[in-house]
């Protein structure tokens, strides 16, 4: 801190964030505030579309607690690199194109770190180009300085090459502004075309890498953090990151995420113009990289030959891709990336598969310096493990493939042409080319052995402790991520096995309960809450975004349709939840109609006036339904027989509307049609009625308890009391039954009459027969 000018104060600072974010970190792990820590960490105000849309606040597990606040820290870092400024000591004259280079790079720092979180929190598309415009004018400059500071130590190739692709680039990034902000779209995608899509800005930057490690003036420090910045840019699917909070609005976590991360662009340009002020190196500093002792030529020679046999193969059939359609990797940048990703994905695809990496290999041989062999073999490796995951996770390709292949089309239509037999060849197994820069990679590692460095304690007790830390958050058994709530925890005690009370369920308990009971998805038994609510929250913002093509894909690759989540989402989606209402109220607006004109038509239907007084006249207000066309009443006989067991119904289907014994009655509807009922009871036999009725039947019935209820167990239909006051004894059950056609309706209804009076007698009488259809 004291080596620096303004170290203490950028101390300060970053100590400060650091707390704040420590603190927001802990309080998100405490309470439900996890989108103060979201928000603080990555820019982005609300809750985040995974977590929930619509929900007030944000609760986060503590593995992704613990990731932003590891991205906290190292934004506390470059705030601290940043804010410290140069080494102290005597500011010597270096000329007038470094000051203004230091000056032009310190505005874009500041550009990222105040101009663009200020236009972010007041908005206007207008302030959005101007700040642009000027940013892209900044860079032009920086473009320009570059190429008068670098004239004693690069050349002139290097110099010229550097100029000419940041001038492209920045005129290009300039120009898409102006053309955006007056609207001139053709004109837009012109200067977009000219910038490559960000490619020619990356030229830029790694020329000037290439320049500043060959410089005395700057650290290697400042040179490593430059290419993980370029590395940062090549991985998110935007060109543009910068501390100071883009808010880059893609739908993923991870990109989200590694936007927050993405602070090395910044610190690069921050040490840039710090180290161009230093104090001048002492003598020995700038000479040419060291060559490593040649070996043995075969080796050498096969290490390059490797990579480009894969691609002769390949070339050789008519195919110029390293992997082409095929494997997970291919297809999220293909579906979930835009251009920019699609052109990057591309051009590293077909580098791989004409044998492009054959010639790096031989330019490390041919080099021979730590550098060259420490950039190409982890880049051999990381090829080779790109491939390998390509190829275990590619399926054969149908021969309509052409037609559904979906995303940006990066591949010629004749690629998809089936072959004999309806294969689809698209080139051999990117495992093969994986192998051979895998045994590449090998041999120079053999070769060209890394130098012994002796490593102070103090660095192996830090790598220790930082091993023992990491370890200790790495889960004791698979997907041990939380808690697990089993199937005999969901359902309510059983009272007959004397279970214990059980403690009540959490909001999140009963979701994972209802949707582990749901048909929608099955999960297995000991799979976690947490994996369960992540995958339903995922499900979710499919749900709520409701993009065609995500939910095209969601059927296709999972079997799922979006009506078919409303319900089971319902509880912790608010989107599926007010789709469940809406038809919760529909569907009660319905029945309230439905019941409504089934009273109506009940009501249009002529009153009963009885030819003598009865003791009671129920006249059933609303219609009544049964399951299956059957009303019955059963009364205990005292004997051990079951009354369902007895032929009551094959008697009453004969009868055809009525039948009875003791203790069991039982009269036939039609369960399709709505049902107005009347009761009436007598103290005495009232005379026979057949005018207006379809069928009139009367049985003897012999009721055992005096309680002679008619009902339906499964429709819930309940009649009144056929008993004079709970008499038990003989009676004479009469029944009248009418079916009618509603006027102006397509539905029919029907009448039930039910008379009741004391009588002997078990004979059945049909008094009127129904007609014959």
């Amino acid at each position: 801190m004291r080596r620096h000018r303004f170290g203490r104060i950028a101390a300060l600072i970053a100590l400060g964030h650091l707390a704040a974010v420590v603190v927001l970190g802990v309080l998100a792990l405490t309470t439900d505030q996890g989108d103060l820590l979201w928000t603080a960490v990555t820019r982005e105000s609300g809750s985040p579309w995974f977590f929930g849309p619509g929900e007030d606040t944000l609760t986060v597990s503590w593995r992704l607690a613990l990731v932003l606040v590891l991205v906290g820290a190292l934004q506390s870092w470059a705030l601290w690199q940043v804010l410290r400024g140069r080494v102290r000591g005597e500011l010597t004259d270096r000329g007038r194109a470094v000051g203004l280079l230091r000056l032009a790079l310190y505005l874009g720092v500041g550009y990222s770190l105040i101009t663009i979180p200020l236009i972010a929190a007041t908005g206007g598309h207008w302030l959005w180009s101007v700040t642009g415009v000027a940013s892209g004018l900044v860079r032009l400059a920086v473009v320009g300085l570059f190429f008068l500071v670098l004239r004693d130590t690069a050349s002139r190739g290097l110099r010229l090459f550097s100029l000419v692709a940041g001038t492209v680039a920045c005129v290009s990034g300039i120009g898409t502004e102006i053309t955006d902000a007056f609207g001139l779209y053709s004109a837009e995608q012109v200067f977009t075309l000219a910038g490559g899509y960000g490619h020619v800005w990356l030229a830029w930057s790694v020329s000037i890498l290439v320049a500043q490690a060959r410089d005395p003036r700057w650290s290697a420090a400042t040179v490593r953090t430059g290419v993980v910045a370029q590395v940062m840019f090549v991985l998110m699917p935007s060109g543009v990151v910068s501390f100071g909070g883009n808010g880059f609005p893609d739908v993923l976590m991870v990109y989200t995420l590694l936007g927050a991360a993405s602070v090395f662009g910044l610190v690069w340009d921050a040490r840039t113009a710090h180290e161009l002020a230093n104090p001048l190196p002492g003598p020995g500093r700038g000479r040419a990289p060291a060559r490593l002792r040649a070996r043995w030529w075969p080796a050498a020679a096969a290490a390059v030959v490797l990579p480009a046999v894969p691609a002769a193969v390949n070339l050789a059939r008519g195919r110029y891709h390293w992997i082409g359609p095929r494997g997970v990797i291919e297809q999220f940048v293909r579906v979930e990336g835009g251009s920019w990703d699609a052109l990057t994905w591309l051009a590293l695809d077909v580098f791989v598969g004409v044998g492009g990496p054959a010639l790096l290999v031989l330019l490390a041989v041919l080099r021979r310096t730590r550098g060259a062999v420490r950039f190409t073999t982890p880049a051999l490796t990381v090829a080779a493990a790109v491939g390998f995951v390509s190829a275990l996770t590619a399926t054969p390709l149908p021969e309509d493939f052409g037609d559904l292949y979906e995303g940006a089309q990066m591949y010629p239509d004749e690629l998809f042409a089936p072959g004999k037999g309806g294969e689809v060849f698209v080139g051999i197994s990117p495992s093969w080319y994986g192998a051979a820069l895998l045994a590449s990679a090998l041999l120079l590692l053999l070769l060209y052995p890394a130098a012994r460095v002796r490593r102070a304690r103090r660095h192996v007790l830090l790598a220790g402790l930082a091993t023992l830390v990491a370890l200790g958050f790495v889960p004791a058994a698979d997907q041990a991520v939380g808690p697990v709530t089993a199937a005999e925890d969901c359902g309510p005690p059983e009272q007959w096995r004397s279970e214990p009370a059980r403690r009540d369920l959490t909001r999140d308990q009963r979701f994972v309960c209802s949707f582990r009971q749901g048909d929608l998805i099955r999960f297995a038994a000991a799979t976690p809450d947490a994996v369960i609510l992540a995958h339903a929250r995922r499900l979710c913002g499919v749900y709520t975004r409701n993009d065609p093509q995500e939910v095209a894909r969601l059927q296709a690759r999972e079997g799922l349709k979006r009506d078919a989540l409303a319900r089971p989402l319902a509880e912790i989606c608010p989107g599926a939840a007010a789709t469940v209402k809406a038809a919760a109220v529909e569907q009660d607006r319905e029945i309230r109609e439905w019941e409504a004109d089934g009273r109506r038509m009940c009501d249009s239907r002529p009153r009963h006036h009885p030819l003598i007084r009865p003791v009671t006249v129920t006249r059933v207000k609303d219609p009544q339904f049964t399951d299956y066309g059957v009303v019955e009443t059963y009364e205990p006989t005292g004997d051990d027989e079951d009354p369902a067991d007895d032929d009551l119904l094959e008697r009453t289907q004969d009868a055809g509307l009525v039948a009875a014994r003791p203790g069991h009655l039982m009269i036939l509807t039609d369960p399709d049609f709505p049902l107005c009922v009347t009761v009436e009871t007598y103290t005495r036999r009232p005379p026979v009625e057949t005018k207006g009725w379809d069928h009139v039947a009367e049985v003897g019935y012999q009721s055992p308890t005096g309680a002679i209820v008619l009902t339906d167990e499964l429709s819930g239909t309940e009649l009144p009391d056929l008993s004079l006051g709970g008499r038990a004894g003989h009676y004479r059950i009469r029944v009248h039954y009418d079916e009618f056609t509603r006027k102006g309706q397509q539905e029919n209804g029907q009448r039930l009459l039910i008379m009741a009076f004391p009588g002997k007698g078990d004979k059945p009488v049909t008094y009127r027969k129904p007609p014959k259809h």
